[in-house]
C-alpha cells in the first residue's frame, strides 16, 4: 500500500477583480465579480514508504499548492488525497504528528528563543519522550553540528544554521514523511552537501519518505532516483530521473586530451566545439555513435594522453522539456527537438 495517495486532485482559487475609479471601487462593494484561477489540475500519484522523490517545476506551477494540500494546510477544490490513511484536511492534528515540513525561506522556530529552547518547547507540542527526544539531538548534532548554535537566538543565526535547526526541529518527534521546498536555498557549497547527506541519512537508516521541492537540479540528481515533473498545474512526467536522461540526454560530450596539438581532426559524426591547447571537446549522438567506438576510431588515428565523458545536465534537459511545452503524452513519444 501506498504511503501517499493523490487521485484527480484540483485546487481552484476566486481573485476578486479590481475596478477602476471611485465608481467601480463601490460597485465592488456591493457586486464583487471573481476571476478563477486554476491552481493545480487533476493530478494523481502516489508514493511508496522510504521513497524520495523530487516534485518540480517552475514558479507558478503548483507545487507548493500540492503541497499545502498535503500538509493540510489548504482543502482540495475537488479529488482525493490520503496520507498514510489520513485526509490531511478533516485530520490535521493527526495528519501534523506524521509528517515534517521545511519550507527554506521560513522558519519554525521562535524567532527570540535560543535554538535549543524551540527544540524544548517542540518536545512539549509533540510530547516526545524524553530518552527519544536525547538520542534525536545526539544525532542530529552529530551529523549537522548544532551545538555551536543550540544557545544563539533564531534571529542572529546564518541562514546555513537556519536551516540546520529547521530540518532538526521538522525531524524530532520522527514523523514519517518529511516535506522540503528549497532546503538548500542560500547555502554554500559546504553547507549544501551537509544538508543532502543528513536527507540521505534519515532517508537510509530510518525509512523517511521525503518529497522534496526544488529550483536547484544539483539537489534532485544527489538525492532522488525518482521525479514528478510538474506544469501549470498538471502532471508531465512521473518516473525516474535516469529515464529523462536516456530519453532527452542523447548529446554527449567527449573530452580528449591529445599527446600532441591537432590542428586538421576531423570524424564523421563528430563536432569539435571547443579547443584548448591539445585538448578537444568533442560532440556526439550516443544513438549515432557509442562512446567506446569514438575512442577506438580516435585512438586508431592519434595518440591519446587522457579521455573523459561527459553528459548533458539534467537542468538543460528540463528547461528544453519547458520551452519545448511538451504534454505529458509527448514526453516520451517526440524527441527530435529536444
Amino acid at each position: 500500500m501506498s504511503l501517499i495517495e493523490v487521485r484527480h486532485l484540483c485546487k481552484e482559487f476566486k481573485i476578486a477583480k479590481r475596478q477602476e475609479g471611485l465608481t467601480g471601487a463601490l460597485r465592488s462593494l456591493f457586486h464583487r465579480q471573481y476571476t478563477t484561477k486554476i491552481a493545480v489540475n487533476d493530478i494523481s500519484f502516489s508514493i511508496g514508504t522510504g521513497e524520495m522523490v523530487g516534485y518540480i517545476g517552475p514558479n507558478g506551477a503548483g507545487k507548493s499548492t500540492t503541497i499545502k494540500m498535503l500538509t493540510g494546510i489548504l482543502v482540495p477544490s475537488s479529488g482525493e488525497i490520503r496520507v498514510n490513511g489520513l485526509i490531511p484536511y478533516k485530520e490535521r492534528r493527526r495528519n501534523a504528528r506524521q509528517i515534517g515540513v521545511v519550507f527554506g525561506q521560513r522558519t519554525q522556530r521562535w524567532w527570540d528563543l535560543p535554538t535549543i529552547e524551540s527544540c524544548e518547547l517542540l518536545k512539549q507540542i509533540f510530547q516526545i519522550p524524553p530518552d527519544r527526544y536525547r538520542q534525536n539531538m545526539a544525532l542530529f548534532n552529530e551529523i549537522l553540528d548544532l551545538d555551536e548554535f543550540l544557545q544563539t537566538p533564531v534571529r542572529q543565526l546564518s541562514l546555513g544554521q537556519r536551516m540546520r535547526a529547521d530540518i532538526a526541529a521538522a525531524l524530532l518527534h520522527d514523523p514519517k514523511i518529511l516535506f522540503l521546498d528549497e532546503p538548500t536555498i542560500g547555502l554554500d557549497v559546504v553547507a549544501k552537501e551537509r544538508m543532502r547527506s543528513f536527507i540521505r541519512e534519515i532517508n537510509k537508516n530510518r525509512g523517511v519518505t521525503v518529497i522534496l521541492t526544488t529550483h536547484d537540479m544539483s539537489d534532485i540528481e544527489k538525492l532522488c532516483q525518482r521525479m514528478i515533473l510538474i506544469d501549470k498545474g498538471q502532471v508531465m512526467y512521473d518516473g525516474e530521473l535516469t529515464k529523462i536522461k536516456e530519453t532527452f540526454g542523447k548529446t554527449r560530450i567527449l573530452i580528449v586530451d591529445f599527446e600532441e596539438n591537432i590542428d586538421d581532426f576531423s570524424l564523421d559524426g563528430v563536432e569539435v566545439i571547443k579547443q584548448e591547447g591539445n585538448r578537444r571537446w568533442l560532440k556526439f549522438n550516443r544513438e549515432v555513435h557509442t562512446a567506446s567506438q569514438l575512442i577506438s576510431q580516435i585512438s586508431e588515428k592519434y595518440e591519446i594522453k587522457d579521455i573523459s565523458i561527459q553528459d548533458p545536465e539534467i537542468e538543460v534537459l528540463i528547461r528544453n522539456i519547458y520551452e519545448h511545452n511538451y504534454t505529458l503524452d509527448q514526453v516520451f513519444t517526440d524527441k527530435t527537438r529536444i
